[in-house]
């Protein structure tokens, strides 16, 4: 177990391991159930272990532990910007179980994330936040964050997205 940071005696926040799929999985399912949509998670402890900790691994996790009990997760991964010419960091979950919130878990993750991010030469950090989620919005914001309101997620998956892929046929990269 590689241990990124202590804070205090209290507080340590370390990379996780395979070990942790199940553990990871259940943050999941907290952040899923907290956000309104528990029935959403379809995701397993295989794919966590096969996309995570098997070959190349297509994500990175942070695990905060409070006093020696799991607390928190960040799950994050890299992109690229081509208009920087730089990589990104991507947060795509950061949840406190709720119990450890107000205990400065949230930006000790996030202070970790910058950490890594100016490690890899990254030109910043990115993450969506719900419109609803005010206290996550100005918390986010109480940090320098800017919330982009002018940009937009879009989604494209299911069948449009297996129609869509189906019009590729016989269309061939480099052609």
């Amino acid at each position: 177990m590689r241990l990124v940071c202590r804070i205090g005696f209290m507080l340590r926040v370390r990379s996780a391991e395979a070990k942790d799929a199940g553990l990871i999985l259940a943050f999941i399912r907290g952040l899923a159930e907290y956000e309104r949509e528990p029935e959403a998670v379809v995701a397993t402890e295989q794919d966590i272990l096969r996309d995570g900790f098997a070959g190349e691994a297509k994500f990175r996790v942070l695990i905060a532990e409070w006093e020696g009990q799991a607390a928190g997760f960040a799950f994050y991964f890299f992109n690229y910007s081509t208009w920087r010419g730089k990589p990104g960091l991507f947060l795509e979950d950061l949840f406190v179980q709720p119990e450890y919130r107000g205990k400065g878990i949230g930006k000790a993750l996030l202070a970790e994330l910058a950490r890594i991010a100016e490690r890899e030469n990254c030109y910043g950090m990115k993450w969506e936040v719900l419109d609803w989620n005010q206290p996550a919005i100005d918390f986010y914001e109480g940090l320098g964050a800017k919330v982009l309101r002018e940009w937009l997620p879009v989604r494209l998956e299911g069948e449009p997205m297996s129609r869509l892929a189906a019009k590729a046929t016989g269309v061939h990269a480099g052609q």
